[in-house]
């Protein structure tokens, strides 16, 4: 690694505090290029300004298929892709504001959609392809989606079924039917031939929506975030400034399009900067991973905590065949980071890992371990230029307290609830039609995110929990990720997962669950040690008094354990529909 050091660029936001005094959001919007007419589209910005100009011949999207072979757009190619399904659009009668959904994996179709319908001025929804039928449904009637883009085996399975209670869903677009539509579908490949490969670009102002993406939480209905065009000035910021884009960077984002992750960091921000994106077109494995990262020349990797905990749990030696020298930065979201991750990083990568936090709500992200700072592993780090950040006070019921019409905040080192400055571009606008859950989300001018966490004296930030998360235990309030990360640091687990159960005296205990790692052997022996562990570490009052040995633990489809899930079976209550959970915190 040190042979390429000297070529490495000079990291974004080495001077911060200078940096976020001079910084300011309409400076930020004027970097980039624009409408003619002074608005402002996400695909001119992404694709359509670069192709016109000195990278048009510059790799956008490299696909990787299963046999490791590529497949490669130039931003000449992607923008006249785009301009074709923005023609498709244009010929099916579809709208401005009218929504377009897509469900599939990660193929080169997938990106011509989303862009194609935003040059186009329609709303892109991604759903998750692994999604089955009833979230497919709930998504559709909440956002009234007029057309879907997917496979014909996705059709059948996932919406062939519920079509009829589709009313909205005027077209389906198979990207594979091979000139033999199912009935009721057209074939995308046909209409796509005969597509012209220019297209005007809808003159979209800031404030028009984008982009609608379904949150779930961890309950309910799912919402559905609006974000807009103007997003794309905080996608640029954050990209430079906690991912550290710089022009010729080769950048592999593994988060799945159908999350908000995946679109804002793995399609929008890195086309943005015009760098070359890597797509996998398959799921994780370890050895396809670090294969990808040494035979593609990644420079800055974005991936999720679960995915390094599993190269950590593979072995370091799995990743010593590997030629991993072009590699400069890594960064993780999704969930929060457990520092023995950050020090597995810098002993197996060369490198640490840089956590940053974000939610569907803020379109980007917000605090991050930028790459000119210290890190304080577990640490989510500190706001970047432009975000303004706090902690503020809740009372016993859990609501924040608000006096003279502004919030209190918590003093160092407190728990209370994260909240943040409204007027960032690429705050969400609304939930879809319910704007009372929206109004919700705000108090004493500020936005409050659900997510607990603490400062200290030094402006970083650390996450405690989801406020439903918190266990009560005696007076005190107990995050589940610091007694996780806490027993991963203990020689014989690989995961751990951490839930708070009903207790006469204490009101509640931490009760923990763990996965040992391979050739290690559960027993009462191995349960007290951990105990202790996590004692000495954390004090009685903290540490699990319950633990119990998991072959596996329960998690949704990208990853992020169920803490939820593991609540109910404890308690013998009704699981649920697990099926609508997502990534993210």
């Amino acid at each position: 690694m040190k042979e390429v050091a000297a070529l490495r660029p000079r990291p974004n936001l080495v001077d911060y505090e200078g940096e976020r005094a001079r910084f300011d959001w309409d400076e930020a919007r004027a970097e980039l290029d624009g409408l003619p007419d002074g608005g402002v589209n996400i695909a001119h910005e992404a694709v359509d300004r670069h192709a016109a100009g000195e990278r048009a011949d510059r790799v956008a999207l490299r696909f990787v298929r299963a046999d490791g072979s590529t497949r490669s757009l130039t931003y000449r190619d992607l923008a006249a892709e785009i301009a074709r399904f923005a023609n498709v659009l244009a010929g099916l009668g579809v709208g401005r504001g009218e929504r377009v959904y897509s469900l599939l994996g990660r193929m080169p179709m997938l990106y011509a959609a989303a862009l194609g319908t935003l040059k186009h001025g329609a709303v892109f929804c991604p759903l998750f392809s692994a999604f089955g039928p009833e979230p497919v449904r709930q998504r559709f009637r909440i956002g009234s989606g007029r057309v879907l883009v997917t496979t014909r085996a996705l059709y059948r399975r996932k919406v062939a079924p519920i079509r009829d209670e589709l009313p909205s869903l005027r077209h389906v677009l198979l990207v594979d039917a091979d000139g033999d539509p199912e009935p009721g579908t057209l074939d995308l490949a046909a209409l796509l031939e005969r597509a012209p490969t220019t297209a005007p670009t809808a003159p979209t102002d800031r404030e028009d929506m984008a982009l609608l993406h379904f949150t779930s939480g961890t309950t309910g209905r799912p919402k559905g975030a609006i974000h807009v065009h103007d997003a794309v000035a905080a996608h640029f910021a954050t990209g430079r400034y906690a991912l550290d884009l710089h022009p010729d960077d080769v950048y592999w984002c593994t988060a799945d399009p159908g999350w908000v992750t995946g679109t804002s960091y793995g399609i929008i921000a890195p086309l943005v900067h015009g760098v070359t994106v890597v797509v996998d077109e398959e799921e994780m494995d370890v050895e396809r991973w670090y294969r990808i990262l040494g035979d593609q020349r990644v420079t800055v990797w974005y991936t999720a905590p679960t995915a390094l905990r599993m190269l950590m749990k593979a072995g370091a030696d799995r990743a010593a065949g590997h030629d991993l020298s072009a590699l400069r930065f890594v960064a993780s979201v999704g969930e929060p980071l457990n520092p023995e991750v950050v020090v597995w990083g810098r002993e197996t990568l060369g490198l640490p890992v840089h956590d940053n936090w974000w939610q569907t709500e803020t379109g980007g992200i917000m605090i991050s371990n930028y790459p000119a700072m210290d890190i304080r592993p577990g640490s989510m780090g500190r706001p970047l230029p432009g975000i303004d950040a706090a902690v503020v006070a809740r009372d016993e019921a859990g609501a924040p307290v608000v006096r003279d019409g502004e919030a209190v905040l918590c003093e160092t080192d407190a728990t209370g609830e994260l909240a943040l400055r409204p007027g960032w571009p690429s705050m969400f606008r609304g939930y879809l039609d319910e704007d009372e859950r929206y109004r919700k989300c705000f108090a004493g001018g500020w936005y409050l995110t659900g997510d607990l966490a603490r400062r200290d004296a030094d402006g970083y930030f650390w996450f405690v929990g989801r406020g439903d998360d918190v266990i009560k235990s005696s007076g005190h309030l107990i995050g589940p990720f610091e007694v996780e990360s806490c027993l991963m640091e203990h020689e014989a687990v690989a995961e751990a997962a951490v839930i708070g159960v009903p207790d006469p005296v204490a009101g509640e205990v931490v009760k923990a669950f763990v996965e040992l790692k391979p050739g290690r052997e559960a027993s009462d022996e191995l349960r007290l040690d951990l105990i202790g562990f996590a004692r000495k570490r954390l004090g009685s009052a903290v540490a699990p008094r319950r633990l119990d040995f998991a072959a596996s633990l329960p998690k949704t489809r990208s990853g992020k354990i169920l803490r939820r899930l593991l609540k109910a079976r404890e308690l013998g209550l009704p699981e649920g529909d697990t099926s609508t959970l997502e990534a993210g915190r």
